[in-house]
């Protein structure tokens, strides 16, 4: 229970259901704020009190979990190394992954509990291949990129119960007849340990930053920069450049190289991203060939690694941001990879955003983008 309405509807619809409910609510801050601001900032004195009201509301027990020393290091200490890789993280995917489907999961089985409830706007089906994550039925409030990163095991234990409401006013409707105090609670945004938004200001108290150059796709310099890791990929404005392009266009960062410590710029279309591909990949539920969705690539040597799960393409959707449209794509697993190709080419995608696969409305599985391959460079495929 983070203190919202969402998580404390979703705990009152699992008293409804019978269940035997506990409220959990997750400190993950050593030195938590003691107020929100408006809609920036979680896990604070104020929602972790709004979290035990709800729960004293609905006469089921509270608890407090310690997760702070966790959350840093699998999620806050992996942002910043990710970033100092020259690569642009999603620490909610992170966030779901390792805490809250992971930790927290860990534990409630521990303690015998059967799953964890949150308020999460997803719908889990139970198909017939085993339980499948699907979108919600509110599009607006979908949440089902977010929980890509869950495996068939975590599904198993998991439930969302606001998944098939139609719309957020129904949940907040829901709460004010139910009594919460949360039911017009605004939601929060941005990054939970950076409650300010400046998200590039955080990062260059914890990366030392370094001047160095900014290069075109060629390897000529046209300026200079006071830290790659505060830039990344698509930006155009703060670049400084001391030399025009010879078009006289804009120019937009196209890759950081932190070991390098150089940033590279060039124009629009060469944001343009026609393959991604990442080797740390999952599936949420049942594979797409035990799905019936693709089969295996028998042209590769399926007895070693790491070719051994390699399969055909096959068509779906893929999203790449949390607020972004899913668009038409094929993708396919290859010596190690899944690797995923747009149907039309997406701009400004980078390595360490998650790539989250889907057939219709079922989500197949995610990847962490390790490298992509820009439209004007891609060689077709034989």
């Amino acid at each position: 229970m983070s203190g919202g309405v969402d998580s404390a509807v979703a705990a009152a619809r699992a008293v409804d259901a019978g269940h035997e409910v506990v409220g959990v609510h997750l400190a993950l801050s050593r030195m938590p704020g003691t107020l929100r601001t408006g809609s920036r900032g979680c896990c604070t004195i104020e929602d972790s009190l709004d979290a035990r009201r709800a729960a004293e509301k609905l006469g089921i027990p509270f608890y407090v979990w310690d997760f702070s020393e966790r959350f840093r290091a699998d999620v806050v200490d992996d942002f910043i190394s990710e970033y100092a890789a020259g690569r642009t993280p999603n620490p909610c995917m992170r966030c779901n992954e390792r805490i809250k489907f992971a930790a927290v999961l860990e534990k409630a089985l521990a303690l015998g509990f059967d799953a964890v409830v949150t308020g999460h706007y997803a719908h889990i089906v139970e198909g017939p291949h085993g339980r499948e994550l699907h979108r919600a039925s509110d599009e607006a409030k979908d949440q089902s990129y977010v929980l890509g990163v869950l495996t068939a095991e975590q599904l198993a234990h998991a439930w969302f119960p606001l998944g098939t409401t139609p719309s957020k006013a129904v949940v907040r409707a829901e709460a004010e007849q139910r009594g919460l105090t949360v039911a017009q609670k605004p939601d929060s945004h941005d990054i939970c340990f950076i409650p300010d938004g400046d998200t590039r200001g955080w990062l260059a108290d914890r990366i030392a930053p370094a001047t160095g150059a900014i290069v075109d796709r060629d390897g000529a310099k046209v300026g200079e920069h006071d830290g790659a890791t505060s830039f990344t990929v698509g930006q155009r404005r703060g670049l400084n450049l001391g030399v025009p392009a010879p078009d006289g266009r804009p120019r937009f960062v196209l890759e950081v190289r932190p070991r390098t410590n150089e940033v590279v710029v060039g124009p629009r279309e060469a944001l343009a991203i026609a393959e991604l591909a990442g080797a740390r990949y999952t599936w949420a539920g049942a594979d797409p060939v035990a799905s019936g969705v693709t089969t295996r690539d028998t042209t590769r040597d399926a007895g070693a690694e790491p070719g051994a799960d390699a399969m055909l393409p096959f068509a779906c959707h893929v999203q790449v941001r949390a607020h972004a449209d899913p668009v038409p794509a094929s993708a396919f697993v290859a010596d190690g990879e899944l690797v995923v190709r747009p149907l039309e080419p997406l701009l400004g995608v980078a390595p360490g955003q998650t790539a989250v696969v889907y057939v219709g409305t079922r989500v197949l599985g995610q990847c962490t983008i390790d490298r992509t391959v820009a439209a004007d460079l891609l060689v077709p495929a034989p």
